[in-house]
């Protein structure tokens, strides 16, 4: 039996989901990918199930339609270790809990990202989803790749200061 199903969704369950939402796939034993399979990410200390929650977090908490899902495996990728393997499965087991009292088999279960957001607040005080929250500011917002998205050009000490290197260029304010 698989760790996926022992917590009340089948592999085939979490793909069909993540397909049709273009999400994320299990690609194998100990792997999720992205449908056009151009990222996977390989979990060794925690479940498939426990990595396409996180991933789904990641989204919920910090949404940006235009930074891809590869950028959010990178940020929850940390999790992935033994040191944060109880944190994980506790927090995930809560975050299904909460899930389930609110009418889902799981958080994953639920399909529309209202819904979720109103699941993670029942845990916001918990220190899982604190974990999570702040460690996605780093993992996220310090990959160079993600910076152009949002129009950051980077450092600018190294280069003179922003006011010579197109201060005041923001095109989106």
């Amino acid at each position: 039996m698989s760790r996926l199903s022992e917590q009340g969704l089948t592999r085939r369950a979490l793909m069909s989901r993540a397909v049709a939402a273009g999400a994320l796939a299990v690609a194998g034993a100990g792997f999720i990918a992205a449908p056009d399979a151009a990222w996977a990410v390989e979990v060794t200390a925690i479940s498939e199930h426990e990595m396409a929650t996180l991933l789904q977090m990641a989204r919920d908490i910090y949404p940006h339609d235009r930074v891809g899902d590869r950028f959010y495996a990178i940020a929850v990728k940390a999790y992935d270790s033994e040191e944060q393997k109880a944190l994980v499965a506790e927090g995930v087991a809560a975050l299904d809990a909460a899930a389930r009292a609110a009418g889902f088999d799981s958080y994953l279960a639920a399909g529309w990202e209202a819904e979720r957001v109103e699941i993670l607040r029942r845990i916001e005080d918990t220190a899982f989803f604190q974990a999570v929250r702040g460690g996605l500011v780093t993992g996220l917002y310090n990959q160079k790749e993600v910076w152009p998205i949002f129009g950051y050009e980077g450092e600018s000490f190294s280069e003179g200061g922003y006011i010579d290197r197109g201060f005041d260029d923001i095109d989106w304010l």
